[in-house]
């Protein structure tokens, strides 16, 4: 899809692509009634502004639409249309070993446990054992510390599949 064809696509159309990129839909329907944009640019700097401006539900209600890192079964699943996104933000998960799978299995828990949400972080790029690593270092955060971070790393997300899309 080119920036064009998400600004002159049909609302229902549009918005069901937004939600595949973040799945807030308040988010989706901000971003959807600030059409047209004029460039990309316009369009990921609109998104970063709407998104600091949401609140924890909005966050919360993005992060749920997201797979536990290293669930692979979720992926296939319960995320059939963002998986393909989702498997290649996650690709690093795929050659891990059993002890980094078990160790974010477990880390995924404890964090869910305390957090109330999933781990969410942007997986682009990373290893196993780098995320693990991440998960680690965040378990230690307050709530208040830990949603702020969770909510940058969805933005990050976001950023990252708006380009996807528009590609």
């Amino acid at each position: 899809m080119t920036l064009d064809e998400l600004n002159g696509a049909k609302a229902d159309l549009a918005l069901v692509e937004l939600m595949r990129c973040c799945g807030s839909s308040r988010w989706a329907e901000e971003i959807l009634a600030r059409r047209p944009y004029p460039s990309k640019d316009e369009l990921l700097s609109t998104s970063d502004l709407l998104w600091q401006n949401l609140d924890k539900t909005d966050w919360l209600e993005a992060f749920s639409h997201h797979p536990k890192i290293g669930d692979v079964n979720s992926l296939r699943e319960k995320f059939a249309s963002t998986s393909t996104w989702a498997e290649g933000e996650q690709k690093g998960v795929q050659s891990a070993d059993e002890a980094t799978l078990n160790g974010l299995a477990r880390g995924n828990a404890d964090y869910e446990e305390k957090f109330g949400y999933i781990f969410i972080v942007c997986a682009t790029g990373k290893s196993a054992a780098e995320m693990l690593a991440l998960l680690q270092a965040r378990l230690p955060n307050t709530a208040e510390a830990e949603i702020a971070v969770a909510m940058q790393e969805q933005n990050k997300i976001t950023r990252i599949r708006l380009e996807k899309l528009l590609s």
